[in-house]
């Protein structure tokens, strides 16, 4: 709110400033005299009009000649993505854990971009019956207690996903947790499921969800959300951690993930077992369906799953999956390997989940191979080293319906998702594709 009124206020300021400024030139766009017309009878300004027109001025270099020139809300917003590129190098500067609750600050403040230009048509496309805009999505473990997600969907994210949320709070591992590995494009992180809890995650997600009151596509206002659910790291009864986060959470999700692939919580990645998978699975759709829902009908099951497994173990999962009826799959999350590419970092050595390009051709492979395994009757989201509009596309024909980035954002900030959405676009016109539908696992055929 507070920004559209600044808006409508520079706006206005704005328009009549330059029509004033520019009253006696032929072309209103064009209000810098030349030399020469300059040396002519100038009017007699009083002190107050000097620092008026000086200000109007500075305003205008400001904003940039684009925002002057058109001065519609579509036309300030792109300036607006543009000019956060001079922050990301002071992020730079900071620790990775402050830089990131920052980020998240600023985002709950709404101190960051809105996106006020429609998405390409090509990108819009409809999974579980939800309305997708556009199929980036940001990634769990950025927004872990749900304190910006409004901020986040208004930077033009079709989806983004939140948690993941543990039923007890949690400070997670000992710091320092995160490591840049900039050159390469990655992060190294063993966070350790930190934070606030499910209790504090559901007041939020409900506080907002009772305020809400316009809905497009999701529950919550423009875009739509996932809530990811994961195990406390002392728990002995996964099960039941995951069931309490469904009763708690469900009910704000428009999905739910099932995390069981993060290496940071010992233990976790042997629920990917086969049998240990079908035992979760069924106790969590249980809870799930034992709720009341309304027409819509209960929110989309989905599990995550990780990028460091055997040939015995994706099938083992699209098995489960397909007879359960597993509503999509994530892949992948992190990896505990470290490709060849970031090993003369030292940074390297660090204990933890590597994410970010060295990520991409791993994280594809067992994409694509998961779409082949379940033939294509699970959507599948790809997740996993995507930092432009070829990575996310590549993603789409490996077999993804949804795509997800993390790393490359925080690296490049709120200016790339604009950037990898129309670099998507221009892929699928190029290649003749008129929909995404149409891409899905093409080089998977």
């Amino acid at each position: 709110m507070t920004g559209r009124i600044a808006f409508r206020f520079m706006k206005g300021f704005l328009t009549q400033k330059l029509k004033s400024m520019a009253a006696p030139i032929a072309n209103p766009r064009h209000y810098c005299s030349s030399s020469s017309s300059s040396s002519a009878a100038k009017p007699n300004l009083s002190q107050s009009s000097r620092k008026e027109r000086l200000l109007a001025g500075t305003a205008v270099g400001l904003i940039g000649g684009a925002y002057a020139s058109t001065l519609d809300e579509a036309t300030f917003s792109g300036w607006l993505f543009t000019a956060t590129k001079a922050l990301n190098p002071l992020f730079a500067l900071l620790d990775p854990e402050v830089a990131h609750s920052l980020a998240i600050s600023a985002a709950a403040r709404g101190w960051v971009p809105r996106e006020k230009r429609p998405d390409h048509q090509i990108l819009g496309l409809e999974v579980w019956g939800r309305r997708f805009s556009n199929p980036i999505g940001l990634a769990a473990g950025f927004d872990k207690n749900a304190e910006a997600f409004e901020g986040l969907l208004g930077l033009g994210f079709g989806f983004v996903e939140v948690g993941s949320v543990t039923p007890i709070p949690q400070e997670g591992n000992p710091k320092p947790r995160m490591f840049r590995l900039r050159d390469e494009g990655a992060i190294i992180n063993r966070c350790g499921f930190n934070g606030e809890g499910i209790v504090a995650v559901a007041e939020r997600l409900g506080g907002q969800h009772a305020s809400e009151k316009v809905k497009h596509g999701g529950q919550f206002g423009q875009g739509i959300l996932g809530v990811n659910i994961g195990k406390n790291k002392t728990s002995e009864d996964a099960a039941a951690d995951y069931v309490q986060g469904i009763h708690a959470l469900s009910q704000y999700a428009d999905y739910l993930v099932i995390n069981i692939s993060s290496p940071n919580t010992p233990g976790l990645r042997k629920l990917q077992g086969r049998n240990e998978l079908k035992g979760l699975v069924e106790k969590v759709q249980k809870a799930r369906d034992e709720m009341q829902w309304g027409e819509k009908g209960p929110p989309p099951l989905l599990v995550k799953i990780a990028p460091d497994l055997s040939k015995q173990d994706l099938e083992d999962i699209a098995q489960v999956a397909l007879a359960l009826r597993v509503d999509g799959l994530i892949i992948s999350n992190t990896t505990i390997s470290r490709p060849e590419i970031v090993q003369k970092n030292h940074v390297s050595e660090e204990v933890g989940g590597l994410s970010g390009k060295p990520l991409f051709n791993l994280s594809n492979d067992i994409l694509k191979n998961m779409y082949i395994l379940t033939k294509g009757k699970i959507p599948l989201i790809g997740c996993g080293g995507v930092s432009s509009g070829e990575d996310a596309y590549k993603k789409i024909r490996a077999g993804a319906t949804l795509v997800q980035l993390y790393t490359a954002f925080a690296y490049g900030g709120p200016s790339l998702i604009p950037q990898i959405k129309a670099e998507l676009a221009h892929c699928l016109e190029r290649d003749g594709f008129k929909s995404i539908y149409e891409a899905v696992g093409v080089d998977c055929q």
